[in-house]
């Protein structure tokens, strides 16, 4: 698997079981995964997965609030700044589960963290 594919994997893992933000949740955590297999990825990484996800019908987007009830987006809104509220999440589709329950062989680490070799 290449390295794009594995950074949409571990994208679309954080967003399969809860709306999470790029740069609260889903960014630290797929960073802090690819460390422990000894590359960087950055914002943009994140976002070009969270894109092609969206566009291929794998996740949607949101904009979400504590006053208003949850809106669905259509396609895939601009992220080219953090944004000062954290309004935008992302949310697994049917579709996605579906990819994502389908297989874990690609899941790169073992029962303890640790990268599989």
């Amino acid at each position: 698997m290449d390295r794009n594919e594995l950074v949409r994997r571990f994208v679309l893992n954080e967003i399969s079981d809860d709306y999470e933000n790029v740069d609260q949740i889903i960014l630290p955590n797929v960073a802090r995964e690819c460390a422990k297999l000894g590359f960087v990825v950055d914002r943009s990484h994140v976002v070009r997965a969270l894109t092609e996800l969206v566009e291929s019908g794998l996740a949607q987007a949101y904009l979400l609030s504590s006053t208003e009830p949850a809106r669905e987006l259509p396609g895939m809104p601009a992220l080219d700044v953090v944004e000062e509220w954290f309004e935008t999440y992302f949310y697994v589709t049917r579709k996605g589960m579906d990819l994502h329950l389908s297989d874990d062989a690609w899941w790169p680490f073992d029962d303890e963290g640790n990268p599989r070799l």
